[in-house]
């Protein structure tokens, strides 16, 4: 069977978040106490993992309500600034086009909050490519990869053997091979080569130029951009 399915992550794959991501990071941590959190260059690393645990690290706790402190304090400013502080990766909306005219169903699936993930799918202008943009729920039901890919397969009647997943990050690759779905892991994000390679990646992608193929390969079509 072809695999007609592709599953896309957002952070560091669609778009570069960094200015926004780590300016929320830091306005979240000064809001906790924090008087000198981390430069965003250090920050980077968060970019794609669920934010809770991203907190739990960076303020070196395993209290509740100290972690809903922050994320609160981080989503009211991405919500206000920090979501439009983003820029499409050069080359990924026409790496998207090309898939949607070659007949692949298109889909988002992200641990960000699924209310802040469709209004930059929307922003940006993607939403006529994608078939439908999943994420997590604010309490933070299905931010785990695996738990989200799974869910989006029963939401849309669709096999492991239909899909393919795409990513720039560990969570991506274990989450999709959790689920036994093929992934490919993109080298443009937040994720480098061992990182995704060591999470058991396979097929990994340099460019947005040679995604297209890159997929048409995996999924056996014979096609070529």
């Amino acid at each position: 069977m072809n695999r007609k399915a592709v599953l896309f992550d957002l952070d560091g794959t669609l778009t570069d978040p960094f200015e926004g991501i780590t300016k929320c990071l830091q306005h979240a941590l000064r809001s906790s106490g924090m008087s000198s959190p981390p430069l965003p260059a250090e920050l980077a690393r968060y970019i794609g993992p669920p934010l809770t645990d991203t907190f739990r690290e960076l303020l070196a706790t395993d209290e509740t309500d100290a972690i809903d402190r922050a994320l609160s304090s981080y989503r009211e400013r991405f919500a206000e600034l920090g979501m439009y502080e983003n820029a499409v990766y050069a080359g990924v909306p026409e790496a998207l086009a090309d898939l949607f005219v070659e007949g692949y169903a298109l889909y988002v699936a992200t641990s960000k909050p699924v209310e802040f993930a469709r209004r930059i799918v929307d922003h940006f202008q993607l939403h006529t490519l994608f078939r439908a943009v999943h994420g997590s729920e604010f309490d933070g039901t299905r931010s785990d990869k695996a738990k989200l890919i799974a869910w989006l397969m029963q939401e849309h009647a669709l096999s492991p053997q239909e899909c393919i997943m795409v990513g720039d990050r560990e969570h991506d690759v274990v989450g999709a091979i959790a689920c036994g779905v093929p992934v490919v892991g993109v080298l443009w994000g937040y994720g480098a080569h061992d990182e995704l390679v060591d999470a058991g990646a396979t097929v990994l992608c340099d460019r947005p130029e040679h995604l297209v193929r890159t997929i048409n390969s995996l999924a056996g079509t014979g096609n070529t951009p």
